[in-house]
């Protein structure tokens, strides 16, 4: 519970912070994040900023024989623009895993941290016509930076090729396709990700998405998505999500969270 205190302390008193100093980013360039949905932007960061995006996650897996509630407190995704079309990227989660049988909880709760995402995107073409804004998306998982409760023995890693469209003035279509090893797991499982976002106003922006991922030996699992984007200032975004599975397994996502644009 202090853990929680101090996170929810932190995010308030940035955002008053930087609600304060808006005006004094010093790029043009409009605050494209990478959360809330599944699906990445095929844009990166400008060249000398620092990006935060962070927020919280509860998850339900299971049915009233087995069930399993997750919470994440710190989704944090530090993102910088080393060059006009690279950005550097460091992720790192705390969660907690509940765990019920017959509908009674047990005292084992997992939490901790996962292990640290280090990796790197790079823009490899602009959008021209028909053909879509594109980049490349690469992460590792470093093992040794986990809690015991999430520590993996082998590392992880993931590749991404990300796209989007411009439909129109107010909406767009992102989509990525890639695939990742980890969990200890030999084998590799494809991704996919498809997303639709809407511009209601200037401030306000919806999206629905679907996503899913193929593992080689095991069944598909495929899940949507829907939220909302408030943009506070050029420079601070709020978000809010919604979801849950087509298949089996997953019976509710929420999650919300900021993005921060700190000026260089």
């Amino acid at each position: 519970m202090q853990f929680k205190r101090i996170l929810i302390t932190s995010i308030v008193l940035t955002t008053l912070y930087f609600s304060a100093n808006a005006q004094d980013t010093s790029s043009a360039d409009n605050l494209v994040t990478d959360r809330p949905d599944q699906t990445e932007s095929a844009l990166t960061v400008p060249k000398n900023h620092l990006q935060i995006e962070t927020g919280a996650v509860y998850e339900s897996n299971g049915d009233d024989n087995f069930r399993e509630k997750s919470f994440t407190y710190n989704t944090t995704l530090l993102r910088y623009g080393i060059l006009d079309n690279m950005e550097l990227r460091l992720g790192w989660d705390f969660t907690e895993v509940e765990t019920e049988i017959n509908q009674r909880e047990i005292s084992n709760v997992l939490s901790g941290f996962s292990p640290l995402s280090i990796g790197a995107k790079i823009e490899i073409a602009d959008e021209d016509s028909w053909k879509p804004q594109m980049a490349i998306l690469t992460h590792l998982y470093l093992p040794f930076t986990a809690s015991n409760d999430f520590k993996p023995e082998t590392t992880g890693v993931d590749l991404f090729m990300l796209f989007s469209h411009t439909l129109s003035n107010k909406s767009s279509v992102s989509y990525n396709l890639g695939a990742s090893w980890g969990d200890d797991s030999p084998e590799a499982t494809y991704k996919y990700t498809l997303a639709y976002g809407y511009g209601l106003t200037d401030t306000i922006g919806l999206y629905a998405e679907v996503y899913g991922g193929l593992p080689e030996k095991n069944k598909a699992n495929h899940f949507w998505d829907a939220g909302l984007t408030y943009l506070i200032s050029p420079a601070i975004q709020l978000d809010a999500t919604v979801g849950t599975s087509f298949t089996e397994g997953q019976n509710l996502l929420l999650s919300g969270g900021i993005s921060i644009r700190l000026p260089n």
